[in-house]
C-alpha cells in the first residue's frame, strides 16, 4: 500500500488548489509580522514534499527548532483554514449561517438588542429556507435569552410563540436525528459485513430496523427526515438482498433532490451517494436500459459546476461514477474492453490516495480483478486479489471472502495444482471463520477437492454436475450471495462449453438472458 501520510497540515496543504494557494499567501501577507513570513517559509517547505517529512522539513527551515515546530505547524493550520473560510463562505450555507450569527452575537454584546434580534429573524428565514432545523435552534435559543434578559418591548405574546417554535424544531430534530441513527447503523453494519449471511443475520438486522424505525412514517416530513427514511429503508433492502426495494428506495432518494433542487448545492454528497445506490440497485436487478440512463445523468452531472469547483465532490463522483462504468462492462461482458479503464482508475487512486477510504479501495481492486479474471487475465486477477487478502484490514468480511475464493479459482485456471490444496484448506477456514460458508461455496470446495484426483476426461462432466446443483440454489435469497459476487454460473458454463467467461456473459446479454 502507498504511504498514507498522518500528519493532518500536510494534507490540507496538499488538498489546496492553486487559486487557493494564492489567495492564502495574499491572505497571510497582509500581516507583515515575522511570525507570518516564517508561516510562509513553511507553508513552502511542506508544498513541495512528495510525502511529509520532519527531519527534511527542520533541515529546510535553519530558523526552525524542534520544539517550536508543533506550534508553528497549529498556527498555520489555523490560518490557511480562516484564508479557506474568506473565499468559501458563498458556497456553503452553513457558513453563511454562522457568519450571520456572528454578526449577531456581536450585535448583541454591543448593547444593540433589537438590531441583533432583527438579524435572528433573518437567519430563521434563511434557515428554513435551505432546511437547516440545526441552524434554527441556536437562533431560538439565543432569541429566548436576549427576550428572557431584556425588555426588548416585543415580549407580546413572544414567549408562547418562542416556545411553540422550540417545541416543533426539536420535535423535528428528534425524528431526524432518529432516522440517521438508523440510517448509519444499518450501513455501518454492512460495512463491515456485507450482506445478511444466513437467517441469523436477517433476523438480528430485521429486529435492529423494526425497533428503531418510527411507528409512523408519515410523521417523517421534511428534506432531512425523508432523505434518512429513504437511505434507512435502502441499506435494509440491500443487506437482505431484496433489490426490487432496494431499487424503489434509492429512487425515492435521489427524486428528493428533483423536488427541492436548490438542496443539490447544500447536500451534493447525498445526492452523488444516491445516484451511486440507483445505479447499484439498476445493475443487482439487470436493469441495463435504466442503467445507461441514470449512468448518463450521472456523466453529465460530473462535469457541472458543483462537482468541477468542489475537491470533495470530484473525489466521490470519480469513485462512484468509475465503480458504475466498471459495473457495465460487467452487464455487457465486454471485460476486454473494460481493461481500457483500469490506467486511469489507478492514476486517480494514486491521486486522491490520501482522501479515500480503505473501503471504496477494496471494491476497486475487486472489480478490477473480477475484470481481468472475466478477460482470462488470471495473473493480474491474482495481482489485484493479493491487494486484498494482504491488507489488514477489517473491512467487509465479505469481500476478503470472495477475494480468496477468486484467488483459488485464478489459480485452478492456471493449473497451479501444487498450490490448491493448500490454498483450498486455508481459504476453507478463513470463510467458515467468518462465517461466510454458504451451500454454493460448500459445492465448491467440494468440487476442488474432487479434482485434484479426476482425469482431464472427466472434468466436463463433473463441471456439469456442478452446474446442476448450483442453478438449484439460484432462488435461494441466502444463497444468492455468491451469484452476485462471482458469476461462477457463466464460468462453469465457460467451461463446459470451452469458450471465454466474458463470451458466455455477451451471450447471455445480447439474448436478453440477463436483463431485468
Amino acid at each position: 500500500m502507498p504511504n498514507r501520510s498522518s500528519d493532518v497540515l500536510f494534507q490540507l496543504i496538499k488538498s489546496l488548489e492553486k487559486s487557493e494557494k494564492r489567495n492564502f499567501k495574499l491572505y497571510i501577507k497582509r500581516n507583515s509580522g515575522s511570525e507570518e513570513l516564517k508561516s510562509i517559509q513553511l507553508f513552502d517547505a511542506m508544498d513541495k514534499m512528495e510525502e511529509y517529512d520532519e527531519a527534511q522539513l527542520l533541515n529546510k527551515n535553519k530558523n526552525l527548532r524542534k520544539q517550536q515546530l508543533s506550534n508553528a505547524k497549529a498556527h498555520l493550520y489555523r490560518e490557511i483554514l480562516t484564508s479557506l473560510r474568506l473565499i468559501r463562505q458563498e458556497e456553503n450555507i452553513d457558513i453563511q449561517l454562522h457568519e450571520q450569527l456572528d454578526f449577531a452575537r456581536i450585535l448583541y454584546n454591543k448593547g444593540l438588542y433589537l438590531q441583533s434580534l432583527r438579524t435572528l429573524d433573518k437567519i430563521k428565514e434563511l434557515a428554513r429556507a435551505n432546511n437547516q432545523e440545526t441552524f434554527l435552534l441556536q437562533v431560538l435559543f439565543f432569541e429566548k435569552t436576549i427576550e428572557g434578559l431584556h425588555i426588548t418591548r416585543s415580549m407580546q405574546d413572544r414567549a408562547d410563540q418562542l416556545a411553540n417554535e422550540v417545541d416543533v424544531v426539536n420535535d423535528h430534530l428528534q425524528m431526524i436525528s432518529r432516522l440517521s441513527n438508523l440510517s448509519l447503523e444499518l450501513y455501518s453494519w454492512y460495512i463491515r459485513n456485507g450482506v445478511a449471511r444466513n437467517e441469523k443475520d436477517e433476523v438480528a438486522v430485521q429486529e435492529f430496523f423494526e425497533r428503531n424505525l418510527p411507528a409512523d412514517t408519515s410523521l417523517c416530513q421534511g428534506f432531512y427526515a425523508q432523505l434518512y427514511l429513504y437511505q434507512s429503508f435502502s441499506w435494509y433492502a440491500f443487506i437482505r438482498q431484496d433489490f426490487l426495494m432496494y431499487y424503489r428506495y434509492t429512487q425515492k432518494w435521489v427524486d428528493l433532490f428533483e423536488k427541492e433542487p436548490f438542496m443539490l448545492r447544500i447536500e451534493t454528497s447525498q445526492y452523488i451517494k444516491g445516484m451511486h445506490n440507483l445505479l447499484g440497485a439498476h445493475f443487482d436487478l439487470l436493469n441495463d436500459q435504466k442503467f445507461e440512463e441514470t449512468l448518463k445523468q450521472f456523466e453529465d452531472f460530473s462535469e457541472s459546476e458543483i462537482v468541477k469547483n468542489n475537491v470533495n465532490n470530484r473525489i466521490q463522483t470519480f469513485v462512484y461514477l468509475y465503480i458504475s462504468k466498471l459495473n457495465q462492462h460487467f452487464i455487457y461482458g465486454t471485460f476486454t474492453e473494460g481493461l481500457s479503464l483500469v490506467p486511469y482508475i489507478e492514476q486517480k487512486l494514486k491521486e486522491y490516495w490520501i482522501y479515500l477510504d480503505r473501503h471504496r479501495i477494496l471494491v476497486f481492486y475487486y472489480k478490477i480483478a473480477c475484470l481481468y479474471f472475466g478477460s482470462g487475465d488470471y495473473e493480474k486477477t491474482i495481482d489485484y486479489l493479493n491487494k486484498i487478502i494482504n491488507w489488514k484490514v477489517d473491512l467487509r468480511t465479505d469481500l476478503q471472502c470472495y477475494s480468496r475464493l477468486l484467488h483459488l479459482i485464478a489459480h485452478y485456471e492456471l493449473g497451479n495444482f501444487g498450490l490448491l490444496e493448500y490454498l483450498t484448506k486455508s481459504v476453507y477456514r478463513f470463510m467458515a471463520k467468518m462465517e461466510n460458508l454458504s451451500l454454493v461455496e460448500e459445492e465448491i470446495f467440494r468440487f476442488v477437492r474432487k479434482s485434484f484426483n479426476l482425469r482431464p476426461g472427466l472434468m466436463k462432466e463433473e463441471f456439469g454436475k456442478l452446474l446442476g446443483k448450483l442453478k438449484a440454489y439460484e432462488k435461494n435469497r441466502f444463497e444468492t450471495r455468491a451469484f452476485v459476487y462471482l458469476d461462477i454460473i457463466s464460468w462453469l458454463e465457460s467451461k463446459i462449453e470451452d469458450v471465454p467467461v466474458q463470451d458466455i456473459i455477451r451471450q447471455k446479454y445480447v439474448s436478453g438472458k440477463r436483463r431485468g
